[in-house]
């Protein structure tokens, strides 16, 4: 099959000719229609993230067919729609996995990263971690919901009470969440770029109660602030704009180091967190709720051979929406 490989971080991804991969009794086996392209894997590229599998097949938003059913599986068949996520396994055993918490199992297993991904014709995915796919949603709208939208979501949970909240940078992620929490009822503050004027646009089209410059002051004090970019100075800003006993949640796997700030910022018991990976539920509670919202997703597609193209777009910040490679 082809493949776009990774063989050394901060090196290009090469095009080579590799096997098939062996179907273990309790995977699928994945013939990939389209994978998105997120942010994560450039990270892994230029190995922002440490130790990834290597040679490495990057990509971890993959939307495809069931080509063949491992001897152990029972509940897919062949042609079933499918979606593989960034988890990709855990141990099963630990105190995290036991508490419905693998996202954070010292074990965890990610595609595209410790597990090869969809950045090529076919992938695996263990069955329990699969995502069955409705037809609702079309190929290059559901790849990026099946990482961007669960981690943006995933996010959103952390602050589902609060009614104003700021979102800091504005690319796939972002854009996607946008439009879920506007459904629910949410005003939503976009910060981003001065020169972004396209993002900017969009947020406005997609509904944004307001939209600035990452630097500026929104028109109100916030309920939570999410931070999309992985930016550390964004930190104080989001702090600066939050009410007291308001919530600063981080959704990225990476980001540079935060600045330090005045303890003021943080008194009247306002909070920091992140959000890491994701479980198994939370791709397949997400995808029950947006089977029930018409999204409009911004997507730029590129085929297989232009994977690094379109990983230079979001390196050089030229992302607008979302990023698909498009394979059948």
């Amino acid at each position: 099959m082809r493949a776009m490989v990774l063989e050394s971080v901060q090196s290009p991804l090469v095009l080579r000719d590799v096997p098939v991969p062996t179907l273990k009794k309790h995977e699928l086996l994945i013939r990939v229609h389209v994978c998105g392209v997120c942010r994560t894997d450039l990270h892994i590229m230029e190995g922002d993230l440490p130790s990834p599998k290597l040679p490495l097949i990057l990509g971890h938003q993959v939307v495809g067919t069931v080509e063949e059913v491992g001897a152990h599986v029972l509940d897919w068949k062949r042609g079933d729609r499918v979606g593989v996520p960034w988890f990709g396994g855990s141990c099963r055993t630990c105190a995290f996995c036991l508490s419905h918490r693998e996202n954070l199992c010292d074990h965890g297993m990610f595609t595209g990263y410790l597990r090869d991904g969809g950045y090529a014709d076919f992938c695996t995915v263990e069955a329990d971690n699969a995502i069955k796919l409705s037809s609702v949603h079309e190929d290059v709208i559901a790849a990026p919901l099946l990482c961007a939208g669960v981690i943006g979501y995933r996010a959103f949970c952390k602050v589902k009470e609060a009614q104003q909240i700021g979102f800091y940078g504005f690319g796939s992620s972002a854009h996607i969440l946008l439009q879920v929490a506007n459904a629910l009822g949410k005003e939503i503050f976009v910060f981003t770029k001065k020169e972004s004027e396209a993002s900017k646009n969009l947020a406005k089209t997609l509904g944004a109660a307001w939209v600035g410059d990452a630097g500026s002051k929104p028109p109100c004090d916030l309920d939570a602030a999410l931070l999309f970019a992985p930016v550390g100075e964004h930190y104080p800003m989001a702090l600066s704009c939050i009410k007291k006993g308001g919530t600063v949640v981080s959704v990225g796997i990476h980001m540079s180091d935060i600045p330090s700030f005045p303890y003021r910022l943080l008194w009247g018991e306002r909070t920091m967190t992140s959000v890491a990976n994701l479980t198994r539920d939370d791709g397949k509670t997400f995808m029950e709720l947006v089977d029930k919202m018409p999204l409009k997703l911004s997507v730029r597609t590129f085929s297989l051979t232009q994977a690094n193209e379109a990983l230079l777009c979001i390196k050089q910040g030229n992302l607008v929406g979302s990023l698909v490679l498009t394979l059948s």
